[in-house]
């Protein structure tokens, strides 16, 4: 056995530095087995690793770990990574712990984040952030997309010319790339977090600086022998055992031979020992390629499963696409894998997807702008045990939800609070009254679900009540849409003192009005995908999202009170929402 200084982990328990309480029911996501033998606090002595794995059951789930605390005695065996973060999570501010045996493991062994670096382009220190966040909830792959249409973010030798801002999208991070020692660094970081980094360089599609730096397509003969030279130097660069995966995009791409081209890019990976992921929908993969599945259609996502061959989940839906509260909701709710029961014969797991398709200016609004941290959360969650949530366990998530953002996240800022167990009572034109729950509803995803169809426009009165022991007042964040960071497409913000789409709120019939006056009224109506278009380039500010904003004053009376919201659907393709979140 070897003995392991507190020490060298110090940043693995920073997270609860801040820490004044202690609750063995807030670790997230939540072990398999748990033991409490006393509440008792005890501070913390010693650490020991076990080489031998007398305590654990499944030898061949690398994730797997057996924890045990007695009188400020530590025992760690199995994945030491995971132990240790878990113990980061019982640990109190004093750096006490209770006596605990925990023994833990995965439903799947791929459960990967993405971040879009392609489009918009993020420090190294800021990844690492990154890295911490997913190590805290054993979140063990980062999906890095390293390239697509304005840039290639990847120090090339061998074609300098990838890496010359004049080929690249103005105003995107221009010549902004990572060298070889920053990329290894990272690897690095992430390896030590427990954490695998897989890279992913999207061929033959989203390569418009490609074209403008070569003058031909990837998908050309000329174009395919640069990607050989490309592939070749990323691989001698940044080894097998260090990236064994190599994601290869394919999607969202029009080709004259698309079987052909698979062919190759598939053999690049084989050459270089890399295991192959692709997307799917996208061009057809051989069976040794993972099928990373993005299609949301209801029963599309589950039949794409039964093909035959590996696959991962991401047909849960983006982080930038939704409104960030139903999100969070929507993920915990999946059916990881479209599977009853974890079986990891072909499903390894899932990948919780940030893209940023509209240019960014500021990089540290990322996480809140797209609820990053709480969508990882209800995801780490999801797909450690495998399943899917119900409300009533959402309900008790949330409280664990709160007390991470209270106590052991206190240095981010997290634009979330408990708001599942609003229900509401929405009537859609001449339709039968539906039923919906949450503090944001997706009024077009409860159509979908409820064989509705809606026209371009149309308006939903929604309904609730909120109970109060006494008259008071209340914060509450307030919105009528929640606009796609991806494609742009929205009604903006609304004009002077109004709400954003014409909506309308109520409280015991009194009318509620924004917190304060716009900074940029009737600005950013967009009715049409900006794609590619002037209008991607201008940034979101936080005024456009309910969110990010001021929230409003609301006055209960003591007993039950009557809210009404009016939620219009005023254009085609308009992603129909809206948000009531009590703070």
């Amino acid at each position: 056995m070897k003995k392991i200084s507190l020490l060298l982990f110090a940043s693995l328990l920073l997270f609860s530095c801040e820490r004044n309480i202690f609750n063995t029911e807030n670790i997230i996501p939540t072990p398999k087995e748990i033991i409490i033998n006393d509440n008792v606090l005890h501070p913390i002595k010693d650490i020991v690793v076990l080489e031998s794995s007398e305590n654990l059951k499944y030898p061949q789930n690398k994730d797997e770990y057996y924890l045990k605390t007695e009188d400020g005695n530590v025992i760690i065996e199995g994945n030491e990574v995971w132990a240790r973060q878990t113990l980061a999570q019982l640990t109190d501010r004093k750096n006490r712990v209770p006596n605990v045996e925990i023994h833990d493991w995965s439903a799947y062994p791929f459960r990967a984040f993405m971040h879009d670096t392609g489009r918009n382009f993020q420090t190294l220190d800021m990844l690492k952030e990154t890295i911490d966040l997913m190590s805290l909830y054993k979140i063990n792959v980062f999906h890095w997309h390293l390239t697509d249409y304005p840039a290639w973010r990847i120090e090339c030798k061998v074609y300098p010319q990838l890496n010359d801002p004049q080929y690249q999208r103005p105003g995107r991070d221009c010549g902004m790339f990572y060298t070889y020692d920053e990329i290894r660094e990272l690897i690095a970081y992430a390896e030590e977090h427990g954490i695998m980094i897989m890279p992913e360089i999207d061929m033959p599609g989203h390569s418009t600086y490609f074209k403008n730096a070569f003058g031909f397509s990837m998908d050309s003969e000329e174009g395919m022998k640069v990607l050989e030279k490309c592939i070749d130097e990323f691989c001698k660069e940044i080894p097998a055992s260090k990236c064994p995966y190599l994601h290869i995009g394919s999607d969202e791409v029009h080709v004259a031979d698309p079987k052909g081209f698979m062919q190759f890019a598939e053999g690049l990976c084989k050459k270089h020992n890399r295991i192959a992921m692709a997307w799917d929908p996208g061009l057809p993969s051989d069976s040794t390629t993972v099928r990373q599945i993005w299609n949301t259609a209801a029963g599309s996502n589950a039949a794409s499963t039964k093909k035959g061959g590996k696959y991962v989940d991401s047909f849960m839906g983006y982080l930038n696409y939704y409104d960030p509260i139903y999100f969070t909701n929507k993920v915990f709710l999946h059916k990881a894998c479209a599977q009853d029961v974890p079986d990891t014969t072909n499903a390894l797991g899932g990948t919780l997807c940030l893209w940023n398709d509209v240019h960014v200016a500021d990089k540290t609004r990322i996480a809140l702008h797209n609820g990053m941290i709480n969508g990882m959360m209800v995801y780490a969650e999801r797909f450690w045990n495998g399943g899917e949530g119900s409300l009533e366990e959402l309900y008790a998530f949330e409280d664990k939800m709160l007390y991470h953002k209270n106590n052991l996240l206190t240095e981010h800022d997290i634009r979330w609070a408990p708001n599942a167990q609003t229900s509401w009572k929405i009537k859609i034109g001449n339709n039968d009254t539906l039923f919906a729950h949450g503090g944001a509803v997706d009024v077009v995803d409860l159509c979908y679900e409820n064989s509705i169809k809606i026209n371009d426009t149309i308006s939903a009165w929604a309904f609730t009540n909120i109970y109060s022991e006494k008259d008071t007042e209340v914060k509450m964040w307030v919105g009528f849409e929640a606009a796609a960071r991806s494609n742009r497409i929205s009604g903006g913000i609304g004009p002077q003192c109004r709400w954003e789409n014409n909506g309308r709120m109520f409280v015991n019939g009194e009318e509620i009005f924004p917190a304060k006056p716009w900074d940029e009224p009737d600005e950013y109506a967009f009715y049409y995908n900006t794609w590619s278009r002037p209008e991607e380039e201008l940034p979101y500010t936080d005024e456009q999202f309910y969110w990010m904003r001021e929230p409003v004053t609301v006055k209960l009376k003591k007993g039950n009170n009557e809210i009404k919201l009016y939620i219009p659907k005023n254009f085609k393709g308009q992603r129909w929402s809206f948000g009531m979140v009590r703070l």
